[in-house]
């Protein structure tokens, strides 16, 4: 029964998170040039695991990034923008 509701709220959750076209490739240049990654590029990484129909350069450049992450190359804040 649990797994039944949690299937359901995967499902539901899908239909409200979607990824923005370009928006990995915008994340990694954000990343790049600030080092940090912000709560909103998080969301965006978010959907971006959650997208079926990632092609090969999105699934790459998320690779990358979560690399960056792990080997402590990249500062994750707390804060909407890495601007300002």
């Amino acid at each position: 029964m649990i797994d039944d509701i949690t299937i359901e709220f995967r499902e539901g959750l899908m239909l409200f998170i979607q990824l923005i076209p370009g928006a990995i490739s915008e994340i990694l240049a954000s990343v790049t040039d600030t080092g940090c990654l912000t709560l909103a590029d998080r969301y965006g990484l978010m959907a971006a695991v959650l997208d079926d129909s990632l092609d090969e350069q999105d699934i790459y450049s998320l690779n990358r990034l979560l690399r960056y992450v792990l080997k402590g190359r990249v500062k994750i804040v707390n804060e909407l923008s890495a601007i300002g």
